[in-house]
């Protein structure tokens, strides 16, 4: 089965692009498009995507607020992936703290905004994860730390969190563990329950503005 896809982008250019890009690739189908957060809902419940693509400023209802809705009425809810021009940006933040399983900037190579799709619909690794620790550092603060405390990661729990945050695979933590694939994907899960986190990436933006990971010298 191919990967569905939304686009939702106020720019008509912008979201042709985006089409031409998908629709070349014999796993992707653009199943739909929108020019505004306030139609997204009515077309994820019509076309159930797998991913939606999501510009984050749009006129009328902006991408952090489409994607709270979505989340929260839309069951199961799409992966969503933030598409935005500034990376350093606090709406991008914002949108992944609402929920938004990663982000791209626009002036990615069609390549990269393939790969995107791609490894956001598979949700065993991170998207970008420097970026993700840059807004962390930039714009997180603090203020799940209590919350992380309270929901005691056994240590091998902590181990495999910590990994996920470097942005490592399933893969690659069971090839640095020494363990199986499927005791990863049990530690993963584990951690997301726990941690009350859709997927790996509110997981991770936990870790950070708890400092339980944190951001050294060398950008580990």
């Amino acid at each position: 089965m191919p990967i569905t896809v939304l686009l939702v982008d106020d720019e008509p250019l912008v979201r042709a692009g985006l089409r031409a890009v998908l629709e070349a690739q014999p796993d992707i189908r653009v199943v739909g498009e929108a020019a505004d957060g306030a139609a997204v809902v009515p077309l994820v419940r019509q076309l159930r995507p797998d991913v939606v693509a999501m510009d984050v400023r749009m006129p009328l209802l902006d991408g952090i607020e489409a994607t709270r809705v979505v989340l929260r009425t839309v069951a199961p809810p799409p992966k969503i992936l933030v598409v935005t021009t500034f990376e350093n940006d606090e709406y991008v933040y914002q949108a992944l703290r609402a929920g938004a399983d990663g982000f791209l900037l626009k002036r990615a190579r069609p390549a990269e905004f393939v790969h995107a799709v791609r490894l956001v619909t598979e949700g065993d690794s991170l998207l970008f994860p420097a970026a993700v620790r840059a807004l962390a550092a930039e714009y997180g603060g603090r203020s799940a730390g209590d919350a992380l405390e309270r929901v005691a990661l056994t240590a091998r729990e902590a181990t495999v969190l910590r990994l996920m945050a470097r942005g490592l695979s399933n893969a690659e933590i069971a090839e640095q563990l020494v363990i199986g694939s499927e005791t990863v994907k049990s530690h993963v899960s584990a951690v997301l329950a726990k941690m009350q986190a859709r997927d790996r990436t509110q997981a991770v933006i936990g870790a950070y503005e708890s400092g339980f990971v944190t951001i050294n010298a060398n950008g580990s």
